[in-house]
């Protein structure tokens, strides 16, 4: 495993700025307003041939009563007890508070490598004593930076992989993406820890509460699997807090990220113009699909219930005809480790390859059962086909005339191409071109 490094500190004192600024990419949100970081964030970064995973999390307040904060508390609780090495964060503006001293505390307690981050120092020789004042919080390194204009950077790296443990496995395996993705309060988070057996990410019935894409590993039966909880996407026109816009952005990226894509639905309400949107994204994508009917344990139920909610989601998502619908209850688990197994047999599919002889044996098959028809007077011949790639599954048609192929019959042989070879889950694409040219 690398080594874990954890961005702790009381709330805005500038936790994301820094991660930001050592990882070269606007991952965390960044706002002058203390809880904006709610989850805690893991980034893979490099410093002097050292690989290790860097933490931002929420700000750290240990006397709080208020529920987010308390939340976000546990948060960087957890990030601290994953850390081999914390880098504590303080402003050297403000000088040591109380809370500053809560944060020491509970790092001293945890007897973990402390390197203590004396930020927003921008004249490194006139802030001498501001930076020696923070020796009195009882750790060892301590180092003057300025997270927003990099200053210091690779001192504070320096100092921190010092620290690392060398005997510590280097290697971190990412296995199989799974981006789980709907709008807010689908239960993604929900489903997420129930995987894990953790709470990883905050729950509550907070709409909108995760904010970030997390990112988070875990094992079963043998396979590594990632799991991208990501924020709930609303609607651009309707999000008037820059906050929430920066979210559909990042939740956008978690689907490029991707090799599978959960789609979260509410039982209880089922499909919004929000859940199209999302479903749209993930089509334009290119990338393979499972929805997930979640609540499954809120709803009254008969014999039929799972064919007509089937039926629903298909008729309101007819391009995504060929994912696959569970029902599951996040909430007790009900079916939950399904999404596993079907999102690892999904990528299988969507990187399989059909060999050139076999799917022109099928071809045959295909124009035998029903011939291509002819239009505009002219007669339309598909003289061969070949599958040019994979991920997502890619087939050429060549033809005398191309341009003539109408969409239903595209249809009818993307239909065959599924009803032959599987491809569950997963988009094809189709092209036909002029025979003896190239694809």
């Amino acid at each position: 495993m690398k080594q874990v490094v954890a961005i702790v500190g009381r709330p805005n004192v500038g936790k994301s700025t820094l991660f930001n600024k050592l990882i070269g990419d606007r991952i965390s949100i960044v706002k002058n307003e203390p809880g904006v970081t709610r989850d805690r964030l893991y980034h893979e970064i490099e410093w002097s041939g050292k690989e290790f995973l860097l933490v931002d999390t929420g700000g750290l307040e240990p006397k709080t009563d208020d529920f987010m904060m308390n939340k976000i508390k546990e948060q960087a609780q957890v990030a601290i007890d994953e850390a081999d090495v914390v880098i504590f964060l303080v402003d050297g503006k403000s000088g040591i508070t109380g809370l500053d001293e809560d944060v020491a505390n509970v790092l001293r307690k945890k007897d973990k490598k402390v390197v203590v981050a004396v930020n927003k120092i921008d004249n490194y020789m006139r802030d001498q004593e501001n930076i020696l004042e923070f020796y009195a919080l009882g750790f060892e390194d301590v180092i003057g930076i300025s997270g927003e204009h990099k200053t210091n950077l690779g001192d504070l790296l320096d100092a921190v992989i010092s620290k690392f443990d060398t005997r510590k496995e280097k290697n971190r395996e990412e296995g199989l993406k799974i981006a789980v993705l709907g709008r807010p309060n689908a239960g993604k988070s929900s489903l997420v820890n129930k995987l894990l057996n953790e709470e990883r990410s905050i729950v509550s019935d907070i709409a909108g509460t995760t904010r970030d894409s997390i990112d988070s590993s875990l094992k079963y039966n043998g396979e590594t699997y990632t799991l991208i909880d990501t924020a709930g996407i609303r609607k651009k026109s309707k999000i008037e807090d820059s906050i929430e816009y920066y979210s559909v952005l990042r939740a956008v990226k978690s689907i490029k990220r991707a090799d599978v894509c959960v789609l979260m639905l509410d039982a209880t309400e089922l499909l919004t113009e929000q859940d199209k949107r999302v479903a749209g994204l993930i089509y334009e994508e290119r990338k393979p699909i499972i929805i997930a009917i979640n609540k499954w344990d809120l709803i009254e139920k008969d014999n039929s219930s799972v064919k007509k909610f089937t039926e629903l989601v298909k008729a309101d998502l007819p391009f995504l005809s060929y994912a696959p619908i569970v029902t599951i209850s996040a909430l007790t688990g009900k079916r939950t480790i399904n999404i596993l197994e079907q999102a690892k047999f999904i990528n299988e599919e969507y990187h399989k390859k059909i060999t050139t002889g076999l799917l022109n044996q099928i071809l045959s098959e295909m124009i035998a059962q029903n011939p291509v028809p002819t239009r505009k007077g002219r007669a339309v011949k598909i003289n061969y086909a070949t599958q040019v790639s994979e991920a997502p599954p890619k087939f050429v048609f060549f033809s005398n005339n191309p341009e003539l192929v109408h969409f239903s019959y595209q249809r009818y042989i993307e239909n065959k191409l599924r009803e032959y070879f599987g491809f569950e889950g997963c988009p094809i694409d189709i092209v036909f071109n002029k025979k003896n040219e190239s694809y």
